[in-house]
This record gives structure tokens, sequence and C-alpha cells, in this order.
């Protein structure tokens, strides 16, 4: 995995970019739940795709009950931005994000409807402006359910994923005396990589 592994340089850039994203995703997360987000220092990791599972595992803290919402993006870079959230914070976002209001009741439809929104909002809006700071105009996929309260190794086989190794871009959203807890991975895949890096010297040399 050595020949994928950013320079000291390139690994400094896309820390400070991603967390200018993260910035952006929870000024706009804090003003959708009211409510004050702590972020993380992003993590930025090569991966194998044979320890996603436990990676991610360790990151969530358990990958037995864990609920993913996907989304692929692309432009000359392309890749797969997943959120992982905890359904136990769901009636909690619920009132947070003001359905409560809307609709008396808590019902599957809407637990839907609360975990697309809430992973659209932060997706979008972190990558969008991770790559904006490369110059680059993201397309998005529909986000989509991919599991509620399942194992991590269920949702994530090797057999189904597009890049054998990847570079994995990491941040955390939270809420100080609240059950809400979010990660946001960013995956770049693998024939993305060069043009990625190639995007971060160009972001360098302008600096």
């Amino acid at each position: 995995m050595s020949e994928h592994l950013l320079t000291e340089d390139q690994r400094d850039a896309l820390q400070e970019i991603a967390n200018v994203g993260m910035g952006m995703a929870g000024a706009r997360l804090a003003a959708l739940l009211g409510e004050f987000i702590q972020l993380s220092i992003p993590s930025i990791t090569p991966v194998a795709v044979q320890d996603l599972p436990d990676m991610l595992g360790r990151l969530v803290g358990n990958q037995d009950f864990v609920t993913v919402v996907r989304q692929a993006f692309t432009c000359d870079v392309r890749g797969e931005a997943l959120v992982l959230l905890d359904d136990e914070s769901i009636p909690e976002l619920w009132e947070l994000m003001g359905y409560d209001e809307m609709s008396g009741e808590l019902d599957a439809a809407a637990e839907h409807e609360i975990l697309i929104d809430l992973s659209n909002l932060i997706t979008g809006a972190c990558l969008s402006c991770m790559f904006e700071q490369l110059g680059r105009s993201l397309t998005f996929s529909p986000p989509t359910l991919m599991g509620r309260r399942t194992s991590l190794s269920s949702l994530l086989r090797p057999e189904t994923m597009a890049w054998d190794v990847s570079l994995l871009v990491e941040v955390k959203f939270s809420i100080e005396n609240h059950t809400f807890c979010a990660h946001l991975v960013m995956f770049t895949v693998e024939d993305s990589l060069r043009t990625l890096k190639l995007a971060l010297d160009d972001l360098l040399e302008c600096t």
C-alpha cells in the first residue's frame, strides 16, 4: 500500500481542507438542530478493502448495530461517502429537527426521512466545501440507506466494493449532553488517488 500513501505535505493539505469542510457541515448542522456541534480532528488513513469493517468498527465503537447512509460522488475524482449513525439518537433528532411539530408520530417513514436528510446535509456540505478548495465541483448520487442496526461486516463486503485500496478520511460530529453522534467517512476509489494527489499538489503550489 506504500505507493498510495500521501506525502506529508499532501496529507497536511488534505487535513486542512477536511477541517474547513467539516466546519461548514458543522455550522449547517448547528443551524438545523439549534445546538453547538462538536467536531473531531479529521483522520486520514490508507485502508485495504478487507480491513474496512474492522477499521470502521473501531471508529464507531460497535460494529454490530450500526446504521449507514451511502452517497457516491464524482468529478475527476470518484469515491463514496458513508454516514454512520446510532439509531438510539433518532427520537432526539426528531425533536431537534422540528419534525415533532409537523407530525405527531415518529413512524418508520419519518425515521427514514430524518436519516436521509441529516446524512445528505453532512455529506453535501463537507465534501462540496472540500472539493471546492481543490477547484472541483462534485456531483452526488441520491443518498441511500444501506442498512439499519446491522453489522458493518454484512454491509461492507469486499466483493461488493469497487476498489482494493482506498484513502479513508473520517470526521465525527457530536452534541454535548445528547446521544447524537455521526461519523462521516469518505473513500477515494483506487483509480482516483493519483488525481487527488495532483490536485493537492496544485493547491500547495498556490499557497
